[in-house]
């Protein structure tokens, strides 16, 4: 009868110990039934799960070879046997559920990995595999401002279906606010590495402004503006009324001041990195902001943007008209556009990304694949199924499972 055996082997990674293994398994005829290899800090640890077609008489006699051909390369090895029972069983999880944990910090310390799995545990949810995606971490002491700068991801493989979503959503949400870090959970399916269109909100998301306080401020208004903004940004405003009463307040403002204020934005940390990244890739961009056009088109010449679609500002002999042309972008019209734009480029809802802080960007996340919630105003951090609040927009590619040496 054919025999299941597990082979363990660790010790200080080097060329050549997988071929010393297999080699003396292929002149067994042995058959690979699983494999898996992860070096941490130049310490191998390879398991081989293989069917051996040979007499009971013979194993023993395998099992010194493998460890003549192992003891010159300095590798430990241990033997464990597989009943078929425990075998099927294992083989029996195939297809079952999957999904990707994703912390995201500065930093990463051993009370967060502790406090994380203690929420996984709790939920049913059994670990498969741990990897890090950001840098190597440097030994010396990081200044405050290097810590501001740092990136650090630890990626988890998790099988299982929690009883209750909803509940775990909130755990690692609470996990979040107590150690200022962000926690993504999301199936692992065929979509995770294929997404191909990235849609983002304009201000405060990929800009660290509002572009319609900033004209408030050069029209003298800006106080009365910027309470009128943050009010509809929390949700409080319907978007499409306080949009007009805050347009009506730049009637007369001179169109010149609008390049000043364009020359002026600054990008969301992430933002440069995160676009070259995803156009090198293939992947395409667009900007569905509530903003203006003005400001999209001068980030769509900086960043290389491939589609905007904002709001078009009526401008009259000069001046500023309080109006806007055209449909108004609000929180419905951007999701329409996604899904324009989905179909036109040929792909399916699964394979967008959607990214926004304000509540007229809820409908978007809600209909892409992946809705992002960066640095987002309470309600839609507790709305979104994603947030980034810690990190830059960079982050973005850890949850699509990219490494720090892929970003371009």
């Amino acid at each position: 009868m054919n025999e299941i055996l597990l082979i363990n082997a660790s010790g200080v990674d080097k060329p050549g110990v997988t071929r010393a293994i297999t080699r003396v398994l292929a002149d067994a005829h042995a058959r690979i039934l699983d494999i898996g290899q992860a070096v941490i800090h130049d310490t191998l640890a390879l398991g081989i799960l293989v069917e051996l077609p040979i007499a009971a008489e013979i194993r023993a006699q395998l099992l010194e070879e493998i460890k003549q051909a192992t003891e010159p390369l300095g590798i430990q090895v241990g033997f464990q046997t597989v009943t078929p029972e425990r075998y099927d069983q294992w083989a029996e999880q195939q297809g079952k559920t999957r999904h990707i944990v994703t912390l995201l910090a500065r930093k990463v310390d051993a009370a967060m990995i502790a406090e994380l799995t203690a929420v996984t545990s709790r939920h049913g949810l059994n670990i498969d595999s741990i990897n890090r995606l950001s840098g190597r971490v440097p030994l010396a002491e990081l200044t405050a401002d290097d810590v501001n700068r740092s990136n650090a991801c630890v990626e988890f493989s998790v099988r299982g279906t929690p009883a209750d979503l909803a509940a775990l959503r909130a755990d690692f949400m609470e996990l979040s606010a107590q150690l200022n870090i962000d926690v993504a959970f999301q199936r692992d399916t065929v979509y995770r590495r294929n997404r191909r269109l990235v849609c983002f909100d304009m201000d405060s998301t990929l800009i660290d402004a509002e572009v319609i306080d900033e004209l408030a401020k050069a029209a003298g208004v800006g106080d009365q503006v910027s309470e009128i903004t943050e009010a509809a940004m929390r949700g409080e405003l319907d978007f499409k009324q306080s949009f007009a009463r805050r347009l009506a307040l730049l009637n007369g403002l001179d169109e010149s001041v609008l390049a000043g204020i364009a020359a002026q934005l600054r990008l969301n940390e992430g933002a440069e990195k995160l676009i070259s990244t995803l156009k090198k890739l293939g992947y395409k961009t667009a900007i569905l902001s509530g903003g203006f056009n003005y400001f999209g088109r001068y980030l769509q010449n900086k960043l290389g943007i491939d589609y905007v679609y904002a709001n078009e500002l009526d401008i009259v002999d000069g001046k500023v008209t309080g109006e806007v042309k055209g449909v108004v972008v609000d929180g419905k019209r951007k999701a329409e556009l996604l899904e324009m734009l989905a179909k036109q480029e040929g792909i399916a809802l699964e394979q967008v990304i959607a990214v926004g802080d304000g509540a007229n960007d809820l409908p978007m996340l809600s209909v892409a694949g992946l809705g992002v919630a960066f640095r987002a105003k309470p309600l839609v951090k507790a709305s979104a199924e994603h947030n980034i609040s810690n990190l830059g927009l960079d982050a973005i590619l850890y949850l699509l499972g990219f490494r720090e040496r892929d970003k371009l």
